[in-house]
């Protein structure tokens, strides 16, 4: 009989039951591409051996990789089962926790914290939400082997919200990359649009995205010769009613798939994101990787991510805003040379280096 080694790596399922966020997005794609990895025979990964573990209750999910097995183990779901029976599946074995949170008495376990959102903005976030955290991330710093984020800014911020050392966080970075596997829609959008040329926003209830930018800087604008188009979650603080409501040529789409948003991404000519607060910056990645430029908010992390392959502008100064989406929508040799730097900054970002960067990060403890 052949002898077939234990895993020597185990992965916290739990987002696989979950829908899509951006830190799912991260754990999904990075595991992707250490499949891809294993698929290859690369170096880096000889010898590794892993295994998702799921709660019971998702034992009927489909592996969605060739070379990472799945199992499922333990009664319940989400938090509790996380916290008793993930260990119990891990029993001593290396554990890797992708999406900000991990047993926390497990001393023998990596975990990824994208950002200390929920103390730098927690009016964007539940009470419960925030305290939790404010108690998980610094016991989960304590306990675990090694600390992953995903900017150097938030190595520094995730270190001092959560009294973490420094040294201890590693930084791997997100890549947009996936995007380029979506099929556009481009029947299901065409109908929804004038053939004006028009910015591309994304409306969210999140104070801390900060749609408020957008519908000040379209106030300011006055007969536009584009449109704006905003597509997720309208908030009628936002909006505005009679003298307040947003000019007519901002278009509010509502929810899109992922294939409407890819149309939108390659027709549109920029994606406006004006954020106050982010770890890394994954939407304005996803714009460039689809050849969209992109205007975002002046933050260190944002900046980290797009490099000179974005225009930026100040979040709480909406004339900035508004004579940028001016000058964008008109000078098509501006396109040109944020889209060429858009595909350079891709090029930088894979999801296969950040899974490389992960493996380095790891090693030591995967022995």
């Amino acid at each position: 009989m052949k002898h077939v080694q234990a895993p020597n790596l185990l992965i916290n399922g739990r987002f696989l039951g979950r829908r899509a966020t951006g830190v799912d997005r991260f754990a999904f794609e990075t595991i992707r591409a250490l499949d891809q990895l294993i698929e290859m025979r690369d170096p880096l990964v000889a010898g590794l051996r892993g295994e998702i573990v799921v709660p019971e209750a998702m034992a009927s999910i489909a592996n969605p990789f060739r070379h990472v097995s799945l199992r499922a183990s333990g009664k319940g779901g989400g938090v509790r089962w996380e916290q008793l029976g993930l260990p119990q599946a891990a029993r001593g074995r290396l554990l890797l926790n992708l999406c900000n949170s991990g047993p926390l008495m497990y001393r023998r376990q990596v975990t990824v914290l994208h950002d200390a959102a929920p103390t730098r903005v927690p009016d964007s976030y539940s009470r419960s939400f925030v305290a939790w955290y404010r108690l998980m991330a610094p016991q989960i710093g304590r306990v675990s082997q090694r600390v992953i984020t995903v900017s150097e800014f938030s190595r520094r911020e995730i270190s001092d919200a959560y009294r973490i050392p420094h040294a201890k966080i590693g930084v791997v970075s997100e890549s947009g990359e996936h995007m380029l596997r979506v099929q556009a829609d481009e029947a299901a959008v065409a109908p929804k649009l004038n053939g004006r040329p028009f910015v591309l926003a994304v409306g969210s209830l999140n104070r801390h995205k900060n749609f408020q930018l957008v519908a000040d800087a379209a106030r300011q604008i006055g007969d536009a010769q584009f449109d704006i188009v905003v597509v997720g979650g309208g908030d009628a603080r936002v909006y505005g009613t009679g003298k307040d409501a947003l000019p007519a040529f901002v278009k509010h789409l509502g929810y899109v798939s992922d294939g409407e948003l890819a149309a939108l991404y390659r027709r549109a000519a920029c994606f406006v994101y004006p954020s106050r607060y982010e770890g890394f910056g994954l939407p304005p990645v996803e714009a460039l990787a689809l050849g969209c430029p992109v205007i975002a908010s002046r933050l260190p992390a944002v900046q980290e991510a797009c490099g000179d392959a974005a225009l930026y502008t100040s979040p709480d100064n909406p004339a900035e805003l508004a004579q940028l989406l001016q000058q964008i929508t008109a000078d098509a040799a501006l396109r040109a040379r944020l889209r060429e730097r858009g595909r350079a900054r891709t090029e930088e970002l894979t999801w296969r280096a950040t899974a490389a960067r992960l493996i380095e990060e790891i090693s030591p403890w995967l022995m």
